[in-house]
């Protein structure tokens, strides 16, 4: 349905409306779980792997906008989650969810976001709402879902202005494993589905920020035994593991928050000399713990079709993205060098340190949207260890 500023439906069959925070109204239909949700309302470009996004742990407080019109269209199955319970708070679609068209379905998008207590809402001009997004940056916003089709707007309007937004707020203990856990899944294959680890090169230490379970595949994939620890868990309890490297997970929330206590952790692990991997928040923690800053995005980068390119070899990669914070370039220090940058507006994507086999970067390369352009990185950590190991 239309933006509007009136707190009345424009038709009787609506059962949903969007109320951001500056007063703008979206009427829709609901589907998923009825009720309210609050939080950052942002956009996502890409065309595939909608399950994929509605579960990574990065999106925690956040509503996605969906620029794709045709969300819901190959349903939901139990093997393309991210993660057990998603952390994302809702979901805004252009059309209405059709019936799935795909041999692996095994639900409707709109059964498995009510099972997962997600609220969506449908028929929203999500082109006009992604311009507006990009007009004035993530705003925050309120989906309200009721069958009957009765909102109490100023209630509604009062929950998104009082929404203190993601800027310094700590959501990776929200997301994070509370328990150490064994990884030893491999990647997906047509033929076989998931495979398990069957040669062990190298035994990492995951610190899990909110990370996504196919990053742990890609890391068992290239032969790495993983253990995966808590975001809070303190250096001696990382190094009882006795890890030949260490991995920094993605996440949400803003890594200013989060490295009140992965800070100093992650300046003890530097300095042990041991080969670190860091992705998305992981990224912005190391640049931190070097001396770096990272700031709040106006809308952030979030789509399957980024171009991040290597500045050492000159390689134009095709990557997804999904964060709304960034690292200062300018505020690196002298041993830390920026690897690759975003094609769209030269952020940082990627750092390494010139003197200890560290390096980070800001894409997801776990995720494959089609071109699995990032999936060497993997391998070059793997490199890393087994180079710091024959040392």
């Amino acid at each position: 349905m239309t933006e509007s500023t009136k707190a009345v439906p424009p038709s009787p069959d609506i059962t949903a409306v969007l109320v951001l925070a500056d007063g703008t109204l979206f009427w829709g239909y609901g589907f998923g779980r009825e009720g309210d949700t609050v939080g950052e309302v942002c956009f996502n470009t890409s065309i595939t792997g909608y399950q994929e996004i509605l579960t990574d742990p990065s999106y925690a407080g956040q509503i996605i906008t969906f620029t794709f019109p045709h969300i819901g269209n190959v349903g939901a199955n139990i093997e393309d989650t991210e993660t057990r319970t998603p952390a994302a708070r809702g979901l805004v679609v252009r059309e209405d969810v059709t019936e799935p068209s795909s041999y692996r379905s095994t639900s409707h998008l709109c059964d498995w976001a009510e099972s997962m207590n997600l609220i969506g809402i449908s028929g929203i001009d999500t082109r006009k709402l992604t311009r507006h997004i990009r007009a004035v940056g993530a705003p925050t916003g309120v989906i309200a879902y009721n069958k009957d089709g009765v909102f109490d707007i100023p209630s509604l309007l009062a929950k998104a202005t009082a929404w203190p937004g993601l800027k310094g707020m700590d959501l990776a203990k929200d997301v994070s494993r509370t328990q150490i856990e064994k990884w030893d899944g491999t990647r997906w294959t047509i033929a076989d589905g998931y495979g398990s680890l069957t040669n062990i090169r190298a035994h990492v230490v995951a610190v899990d920020y909110g990370a996504k379970d196919n990053i742990l595949r890609c890391l068992a994939e290239t032969g790495a035994a993983v253990t995966v620890v808590p975001a809070t868990a303190s250096f001696e309890e990382i190094m009882a593991h006795k890890p030949d490297g260490i991995f920094l997970s993605n996440g949400p929330g803003d890594p200013a928050a989060t490295g009140e206590y992965a800070l100093p952790v992650l300046k003890d692990l530097i300095n042990t000399g041991l080969p670190i991997f860091g992705i998305c928040l992981g990224h912005q923690l190391l640049a931190l713990a070097f001396g770096g800053k990272t700031y709040k995005m106006k809308q952030g980068h979030r789509g399957a079709n980024h171009p991040v390119q290597d500045l050492r070899s000159g390689k134009v990669e095709i990557t997804s993205m999904n964060h709304g914070f960034s690292v200062d370039g300018d505020s690196l220090p002298k041993n830390v060098k920026i690897s690759h940058i975003s094609l769209f507006d030269k952020t940082v994507c990627g750092i390494e340190c010139t003197d200890k086999p560290i390096f980070s970067v800001q894409q997801h390369p776990e995720a494959s949207p089609g071109p699995q352009d990032s999936f060497y990185l993997f391998e070059q950590f793997m490199d890393m260890i087994v180079k710091s190991k024959a040392a």
